[in-house]
């Protein structure tokens, strides 16, 4: 069996319709009981799909400054209806909508803006509201629609052709907080990790990944590609090489690929930017036909800012456009993937300033032993106003090893499941560690079906993923 050299383990391991509308500050003479000038604008831009739309809302405060506020609007089809939203608290009575700012964005200085989103769901037309209030005060002012209509084309995606989980979703895209389907549908991935790929190439063969696609009936594989520790800088080349030939074994078995570049140590995903440029256009380039490739751009970063990672997503992210411009894109956060949650910090960094992208989702990681109702209640928090994807989580402690934590890992899969966030467990692999799902040296014989190979983390995640998958497609 390889023996994995000692290394530091993980700490934690639309084009749219825009309608604006505007109204000029109003103001009296200042007195001592003088009301405060109003006035604001609103950019409404949706994406729809059939029976389906996201809606993200732009409101500009143009009067005095404000704490506390509550847009309100009327749905011209009686048929749209507010589903699930993020940044405001949404209420409806008939067709009249309200949201209602949330502790961070209740405050709006002059001129300062907040952004606001929901899914809905329409039969008939979906046209965009054309008056909204602030604080009971009509935003008046011109309708000017720039984009092409919001109404999704006349053709639908044809019903899916078979039974895999490519062939059934087609290719997926971000809508609002969730990841859908190519019928506009939020769905949930369940899959797992590869190893590394330096230490662990043995486990990944027809046998192992036919077992993966038709016993686990897993929906993703994910490719976890080292940069560091005797990884992809040591021979670029026959890594990517390695990375290509396991997205096509994925492809034939009808799973989605996550292709994970796997930055560790140094926690600086600056580091690796040449590096991760050279990689992501490479097989962006191999891969950009293909319709079930996700792209995860760095695995852990630690120990920088939110903005030095940010600011490496936008400069990484355009080199996969530039191949596959449909392709979901997953951008680790601070703290290992904690969204700062290991470090003392929390989503709101990310919620006020997000990647300046589209299609992307964040990561978030956890290792059930250790992280529990905090780390918890942060992914829940976050999950409501960014699209979140769990690329990595074990059963056990950060360590990747010590005992299975049955009641903390099924509430972790129990929430991921409530809020229909796709994960990969940490690891398809016979690694002599705890967060291993086969035995030692299984992958060394021929045989990965069934429940003797496996390891308790193994046969808790088997049990887990083989639940029939929620795959709507109208």
């Amino acid at each position: 069996m390889t023996t994995v050299p000692p290394r530091l383990r993980r700490h934690l391991v639309a084009a749219a319709a825009v309608v604006a509308v505007a109204a000029a500050a109003t103001a009296a003479l200042p007195t001592a009981n003088a009301m405060a000038a109003t006035g604001c604008a609103v950019t409404y831009t949706t994406n729809s799909w059939s029976g389906g739309f996201t809606a993200n809302i732009t409101i500009t405060n143009l009067g005095d400054p404000i704490n506390g506020w509550t847009l309100g609007w009327t749905f011209p089809n009686s048929s749209q209806r507010v589903q699930q939203g993020w940044s405001a608290s949404y209420s409806q009575s008939g067709s009249v909508v309200t949201a209602q700012n949330v502790g961070y964005n209740g405050s709006l200085a002059t001129n300062a803006s907040t952004s606001i989103g929901f899914n809905g769901s329409w039969a008939g037309s979906n046209p965009n509201p054309t008056s909204f209030t602030l604080n009971g005060t009509v935003c008046t002012g011109s309708v000017t629609p720039t984009d092409p209509p919001t109404d999704p084309p006349t053709t639908t995606p044809p019903p899916p052709t078979g039974t895999t989980p490519v062939a059934i979703n087609g290719q997926l895209r971000v809508c609002g907080v969730n990841l859908c389907n190519a019928y506009g549908r939020p769905i949930q991935l369940r899959g797992m990790s590869t190893h590394g790929l330096q230490w662990f190439s043995q486990c990944y063969n027809d046998a192992s990944l036919d077992a993966l696609a038709t016993d686990w009936l897993a929906d993703l594989l994910r490719i976890s590609m080292y940069v560091q520790e005797d990884g992809y800088e040591t021979d670029p080349a026959g890594f990517t090489n390695r990375v290509n030939t396991l997205v096509e074994e994925a492809t034939e078995r009808g799973l989605y690929a996550m292709i994970d570049f796997h930055t560790l140590t140094p926690g600086d995903p600056m580091y690796n930017l040449d590096r991760a440029k050279t990689f992501f256009a490479a097989v962006s380039a191999r891969h950009a036909n293909k319709n079930n490739v996700i792209y995860e751009i760095t695995n852990e970063p630690n120990g920088v800012s939110w903005s030095t990672i940010k600011n490496y997503a936008e400069q990484v992210i355009p080199v996969i456009r530039a191949n596959d411009p449909d392709a979901i894109v997953v951008v680790g956060t601070r703290a290992w993937s904690s969204l700062g949650v290991s470090e003392g910090g929390n989503s709101t960094e990310v919620i006020n300033n997000p990647v300046n992208a589209s299609n992307i989702m964040y990561a978030f990681h956890f290792y059930a032993a250790s992280h529990k109702d905090n780390y918890r209640a942060e992914l829940e928090r976050a999950a409501a106003r960014l699209p979140m994807f769990v690329t990595e989580f074990g059963t056990v402690t950060y360590t990747g090893g010590g005992a299975v934590d049955v009641a903390s890992s099924n509430a972790w899969l129990d929430l991921l499941d409530r809020l229909k966030i796709s994960y990969a467990n940490w690891t398809f692999s016979d690694a002599n560690e705890g967060s291993a799902a086969f035995r030692p040296n299984t992958c060394y014989g021929g045989t990965y079906t069934g429940t003797g190979v496996l390891t308790e983390s193994g046969n808790l995640m088997r049990s887990r993923i083989r639940t029939p998958d929620n795959f709507p497609t109208s």
